[in-house]
């Protein structure tokens, strides 16, 4: 039992605030995932720039790397965001890669993603996400049930550029489709179900699906029962298995699109009370894109 909660703009006037909505939806959530939580904001980007999102031991001094390889860098905790000009990727790859001990959790024009162990207010306030902005987020409160509970366990998963999934429920064929996909070059860092299915999106998405198409992949290939809810750079994808066992609840107005596995973690949303509230059907894929 996990618990998901995903809000996507269609208002800008409230960007400034989705950090704080977000923080609400998944403090509500806590009895669905007490372990760790995790959240993926979508905010303003730079052109020709990528952003890192990092990981490190404790300790880890952050704030140096700017001096030594020329980037723009902010710290989060144990997190930090790193930006620099897209042609430099390769450089700043092979630089990371003499550090083991950090680990590139996101890549993304726009996406920053961070994780933790511990309560959902808790991981919040630890990266302060009630003062994040942008335009689009999704989260996860997470209860194990097939694998440890540490960090790198945690939701949201990334696989791909401004690419990530959160995942209510248990895959019964994720290693056959992480065998598949490693052979197609996609890389895993863990055994969890939920980092294959981010990784399956990613390689749809990388073969030129569009988010929706790739979600209707999804159902051909990946069996079991889920709740999936995406993001990427420009748009935000709901997805549930054909039985639809897991809770999933909706709500949207002129301004916003939310996602909830419970009412209550909507009930605090601006103008909830004039939403169309509904329960996303089985097997049917929801999307939503940022205009261009």
């Amino acid at each position: 039992m996990c618990g998901i909660a995903g809000l996507f703009l269609k208002n800008p006037a409230l960007e400034p605030e989705l950090g704080r909505l977000t923080a609400g939806m998944l403090s509500v959530l806590t009895e669905r995932g007490p372990d760790s939580a995790g959240f993926a904001i979508y905010g303003a980007g730079m052109p020709g720039h990528l952003k890192f999102t990092l990981r490190a031991t404790a300790g880890f001094d952050f704030l140096a790397l700017p001096a030594k390889f020329d980037l723009t860098c902010t710290e989060h905790d144990d997190h930090a965001v790193i930006s620099f000009p897209a042609e430099r990727e390769a450089e700043i790859r092979a630089v990371l890669a003499r550090h083991p001990e950090i680990s590139i959790v996101s890549v993304g024009e726009r996406m920053e993603l961070f994780k933790g162990v511990g309560l959902p207010d808790e991981v919040s306030k630890r990266f302060g996400l009630q003062k994040m902005s942008g335009s689009h987020a999704i989260g996860h409160t997470r209860m194990a049930t097939e694998s440890a509970v540490t960090t790198q366990g945690a939701h949201p998963f990334s696989t791909g550029t401004d690419q990530c999934l959160v995942h209510n429920g248990s895959l019964s064929n994720h290693n056959d489709v992480r065998r598949v996909l490693m052979r197609e070059g996609i890389k895993f860092e863990t055994q969890n179900d939920t980092e294959v299915a981010a990784g399956f999106v990613a390689y749809q998405l990388r073969e030129g699906k569009k988010l929706d198409e790739a979600l209707h992949a999804a159902l051909e290939s990946l069996d079991g029962f889920y709740t999936f809810v995406v993001g990427t750079e420009s748009g935000f994808g709901v997805l549930r298995d054909p039985v639809a066992c897991k809770p999933a609840v909706m709500a949207e107005t002129d301004d916003y699109v939310a996602f909830g596995s419970e009412y209550r973690a909507l009930a605090d949303l601006p103008g909830i009370e004039h939403a169309h509230i509904f329960e996303p059907e089985p097997a049917k894929v929801y999307f939503w894109e940022r205009a261009a």
